[in-house]
């Protein structure tokens, strides 16, 4: 069995939820492995507890949004299942609006709102780039995701 299906089959043994349950989605945070790796380790770890994407890589992508009530896995920088994440809130916000306390929940650095701009513009900036996009942080909106950690439990 594929190892991302081999660790849904355990949260949902373990947390005994009903077996016809899905997750949304399996990816890593952030654009490198290394950094892939540092923050499935905060996710773990309960400091980071929101993630931050590009609405418009959404739109461009043709993806949906993430939803209230899905079940996420994180993965490493090696794409494998860390933790299993619930998400409590879906937010849309102007890049500029994001606040001291949206940047503390990413757990990141410091945990300032200084901190989460300077890391997020220049992530946002890769990303759209890749994209054939232009990241303008005066217009950009970005999706705030706030999640729980509900696998593995920890104490």
């Amino acid at each position: 069995m594929d190892p991302i299906e081999t660790f849904f089959a355990q949260a949902q043994a373990a947390l005994a939820l009903d077996p016809s349950l899905t997750y949304d989605s399996a990816d890593a945070f952030g654009d490198t492995p290394a950094m892939a790796d540092a923050l499935a380790a905060l996710v773990l770890a309960g400091q980071k507890t929101a993630t931050t994407s590009a609405f418009a890589l959404y739109a461009k992508d043709q993806e949906p949004l993430p939803q209230p009530r899905g079940l996420n896995i994180v993965l490493d920088g090696h794409e494998h299942p860390v933790v299993l994440t619930y998400t409590e809130a879906v937010t849309i916000h102007p890049f500029t609006a994001i606040t001291p306390e949206i940047a503390a929940k990413e757990g990141e650095g410091d945990l300032s709102l200084d901190y989460w701009r300077q890391v997020h513009t220049a992530f946002f900036t890769r990303e759209f780039q890749a994209a054939g996009l232009t990241f303008d942080p005066v217009t950009a909106l970005v999706v705030v995701e706030e999640f729980r950690l509900v696998f593995p439990i920890t104490q």
